[in-house]
């Protein structure tokens, strides 16, 4: 199974970008360089979990940072496109060995504020300060050379947000490959509406804007594809061809209301929106994470 691709930079001005492929969760991290100083960024990098026997790992991390030192980059910041409901952040882990400073968009908060509501956690600070830097709507950044935007992008979360890197735009959860279609939105704090609202504000990009996804299910059981294009999208995606709002919302809440909740929903949110720490260990030295029962529609009984 193919678990690396390299998409070079199309130009002055463009981004190289490694992907990384995590058969266990479908995840892909990525890392973005630019070509002409060798500064990067590391988008939703996975620290690693097993449910059954509770193990923690970073293999997955490592093999970031191995590919990082192997191409003599420099690692300027760690970003999360949204707190993950799938898997743990690993943005933690690379902070400290890398010394990169964290981000996030700012409505983070709003997800923080529901979710210790459901952890029972009255003394959590859902203020964002569990990374170093919110960004807002619009806000640009620098990676060595290359100017990157934020835009925001909810409706698979209250959080989502897009990052535009040159000609090249990591849509986190909002669109999968054109064989698979669109985003769940039914996730607390979830809307189709909004959605499909940030879904057209990333068609309006350039044609040949290279688009990124944040997982492939390998429908058919293909090899697992992560790079896509503004125009492969608009004319082939199977959820958005020929399609308008309401159909779209319409079909949305008739699939979301059929697919059961992530296996590590609840495991992974009290994970990330802390940024990606881990629980601080108890006095035996061991970790334990907090389940909350009957806390979500969707459970799967077959």
């Amino acid at each position: 199974m193919k678990t690396f691709a390299f998409s070079q930079n199309t130009g002055a001005g463009t981004p190289d970008v490694a992907g990384f492929f995590d058969p266990r969760t479908f995840s892909i991290q990525y890392v973005v360089s630019d070509p002409a100083s060798r500064k990067c960024v590391i988008i939703d990098p996975v620290h690693d979990f097993e449910e059954t026997s509770g193990a923690t790992a970073t293999h997955h991390a490592d093999e970031l940072l191995a590919y990082v030192q192997a191409q003599g980059l420099e690692v300027e910041w760690i970003l999360d496109t949204h707190p993950h409901a799938d898997h743990f952040s690993a943005a933690q882990y690379l902070k400290a060995k890398t010394g990169a400073p964290t981000a996030i968009g700012e409505k983070v908060v709003a997800v923080q504020k529901l979710w210790k509501e459901l952890y029972h956690w009255p003394g959590f600070p859902a203020d964002g300060s569990q990374w170093e830097r919110l960004f807002a709507e619009g806000e640009t950044f620098r990676i060595g050379e290359l100017e990157a935007r934020v835009m925001f992008s909810p409706g698979h979360t209250l959080a989502s947000i897009t990052y535009v890197i040159g000609d090249a735009a990591f849509v986190h959860d909002t669109l999968f490959q054109p064989d698979f279609g669109t985003a769940r939105a039914d996730f607390p704090g979830g809307d189709a509406h909004q959605l499909w609202r940030s879904i057209q504000a990333i068609l309006a990009l350039p044609d040949e804007t290279r688009l990124f996804t944040g997982h492939d299910y390998m429908p058919d059981g293909r090899e697992p594809v992560w790079e896509s294009t503004v125009r492969e999208q608009r004319e082939t995606n199977k959820h958005l061809v020929d399609v308008f709002e309401d159909d779209f919302v319409t079909m949305r809440h008739e699939r979301d209301s059929e697919l059961p909740m992530p296996k590590l929903i609840l495991h992974s949110l009290q994970v990330n929106i802390r940024g990606g720490r881990l629980p601080e260990s108890e006095t035996n030295g061991k970790r334990y994470l907090k389940i909350p029962l009957d806390a979500l529609e969707g459970g799967a009984w077959e």
